[in-house]
């Protein structure tokens, strides 16, 4: 508002110095427009009204009127004011802007999150993902209730038959076993059924189930251990601490990684060739499944190494270990068949082979040679150190039997191993230990 009043004064500032120009004779008031008026002057100007250099040269001699007079107020106040005009109209201009932005006269409505519309949540293909893959094998993975003379607990199953076979592991239902005992699977819908112990493997810690009165299941797709690589992403499902469906995802940390678990509930212990992975996997979870991004089971998480809780349970600290599904699907499909799980042997016993400094590791020393055993025949003799299986490095005892339990009886390996500071290699053709609790 302010520019529009200063834009008023000085436009009459204008119209009054022309009326000056173009009328001198005039009331001499309008030249004293800012002073008091006085009487009319009489003579030649006085020397302080002469108009200075500014405006020309002075006036000929003898003229001293009008034209001397006039003209500066015609031209003079011209340019001034076009100045002021020029300066006012860019202030004005200026100022047009400022209240644009500035005047509070104007109101801006206010934005807040809460009055708008949800947005639809954007999603990616369902097939692909931790997303797709979970939803994938859900339906796929059940939670296994069980209880029996030495108490209770729950662990996580994977179905594999649509009338009801689920695979596990043995030590999620062994306390069952003994026949007193009971088994509830709890289905990704909600739905229950009992389960009885179809077979049951110790030594790899498989073990089959069978859920009664059901079909139509979903039975998840198994993969093949064979050619993981480090670093692939995976991702665990199962009902770690009875939280039933929980879906946990990470990659491979290492693979054919010896591993001796027990359940805490019997003295029977197994060594096994684990897939390592930091998905997180805790007490619950054994017996479900670790899948690749394709939505395939390459593992059944079966231990963890954890930290101990207050109330004497482990939890997760990134390393946890499943069965190599390959392992797991012929000790299932003896079981399913009726048959007594066999494993591959060598027919010797060793132990760790130990540097001087009395700590690392670096083989597995053979102490004693079955006769008539695979070993006898390929040679190895005792003191022998085992370092690899197929090129596959071998640091210790257990890590030697785990490998050779990833073989079948009958399978062919190539052992690397030192004699006397020299290395070697041998053939041999893996016995079994028809179904002996042996390594």
């Amino acid at each position: 508002m302010r520019s529009k009043v200063d834009l008023s004064r000085l436009l009459g500032i204008l119209r009054n110095l022309e009326n000056m120009s173009e009328h001198p004779s005039d009331d001499p008031r309008h030249t004293h427009r800012y002073g008091a008026a006085g009487p009319t002057p009489i003579g030649p100007p006085a020397p302080s009204h002469q108009p200075g250099p500014m405006f020309g040269p002075p006036p000929p001699p003898g003229r001293h009127g009008a034209v001397a007079t006039t003209q500066p107020r015609r031209h003079g106040p011209a340019i001034v004011v076009a100045a002021v005009l020029a300066g006012a109209l860019a202030g004005t201009a200026g100022a047009a802007s400022y209240a644009a932005l500035t005047d509070d006269t104007t109101t801006t409505p206010s934005v807040t999150s809460l009055d708008t519309t949800p947005v639809k949540n954007t999603k990616k293909d369902a097939t692909t993902g931790v997303e797709g893959v979970a939803a994938a094998v859900q339906p796929s993975t059940v939670q296994i209730n069980v209880a029996g003379a030495q108490g209770a607990g729950n662990g996580t199953g994977i179905i594999i038959s649509s009338d009801g076979q689920i695979l596990t592991n043995n030590h999620v239902v062994e306390t069952a076993a003994d026949g007193a005992g009971s088994i509830t699977v709890l289905f990704s819908d909600g739905s229950t059924a009992d389960a009885s112990i179809v077979g049951r493997d110790p030594i790899t810690d498989v073990a089959v189930i069978q859920a009664h009165d059901v079909s139509g299941l979903k039975a998840a797709t198994l993969g093949t251990s064979d050619g993981l690589d480090v670093g692939e992403e995976v991702v665990a499902i199962g009902s770690p601490f009875g939280l039933e469906s929980t879906v946990t995802s990470g990659i491979i940390s290492a693979l054919n990684r010896p591993v001796t678990a027990s359940s805490g509930t019997t003295s029977t212990s197994t060594v096994f060739p684990a897939i390592q992975t930091d998905a997180a996997i805790n007490p619950g979870n054994s017996g479900g499944p670790l899948v690749n991004m394709q939505g395939q089971v390459i593992g059944i998480n079966s231990a963890i190494r954890g930290s101990s809780s207050a109330s004497g349970e482990s939890g997760s600290i990134g390393l946890g270990f499943a069965i190599p599904i390959d392992l797991a699907r012929t000790i299932a499909d003896q079981l399913v068949s009726g048959e007594t799980p066999t494993h591959a042997r060598i027919g010797i016993s060793v132990a760790d082979a130990v540097e001087s400094d009395q700590i690392t590791t670096v083989g597995a020393q053979v102490e004693d040679v079955t006769d008539g055993s695979a070993g006898e025949q390929a040679g190895l003799e005792n003191g022998d150190i085992i370092t690899s299986v197929n090129d596959q490095r071998v640091t210790s005892a257990n890590g030697l039997i785990a490998l050779i339990r990833s073989y079948q009886p009958g399978d062919e390996v190539t052992l690397g191993y030192v004699r006397d500071g020299d290395t070697h290699e041998t053939d041999v053709t893996l016995d079994s230990d028809e179904g002996e609790l042996t390594s």
